[in-house]
């Protein structure tokens, strides 16, 4: 039994595949993220105004403010932050997945299929007969 080696075009183009994958992925996830942080941070500003209206107090400042009203709006504010930054990485990501996917369209596009190897070895001024098989 024999191993079957690939091509170096082969093992080029399915490098290409994998990374234009792999980015991909990376960018369905950045999505996610960011889906999720701003549904929390909504939840966040529900749960402020829940509270606020609980004790009757909507002024930060006021001495009297809830505890819990003040760290749910600190999270909800980190939340905002980190998905802004992971706004900026998304672009990124995007970028990148972009050129992968060009990359592996130049790529398999410029592989010869085997039928065009064939032809490509023919030599155009012999005859189809003449040709050994």
């Amino acid at each position: 039994m024999g191993y079957r080696t690939m091509k170096p075009r082969e093992t080029a183009l399915r490098l290409k595949r994998f990374e234009a994958e792999e980015k991909a992925r990376k960018v369905a996830d950045l999505e996610l993220m960011i889906g999720e942080f701003e549904m929390i941070a909504a939840d966040l500003d529900r749960q402020v105004r829940i509270e606020e209206e609980r004790t009757g107090i909507k002024d930060p400042t006021h001495f009297s403010y809830s505890t819990f009203a003040k760290s749910a709006v600190a999270r909800r504010d980190n939340l905002r932050s980190s998905a802004d930054e992971l706004r900026l990485k998304l672009a990124a990501a995007i970028r990148e997945r972009d050129e992968a996917a060009d990359q592996l369209t130049r790529a398999a596009a410029s592989e010869p299929r085997d039928g065009e190897r064939l032809v490509n070895r023919r030599r155009p001024d012999r005859p189809e007969s003449a040709v050994l098989r």
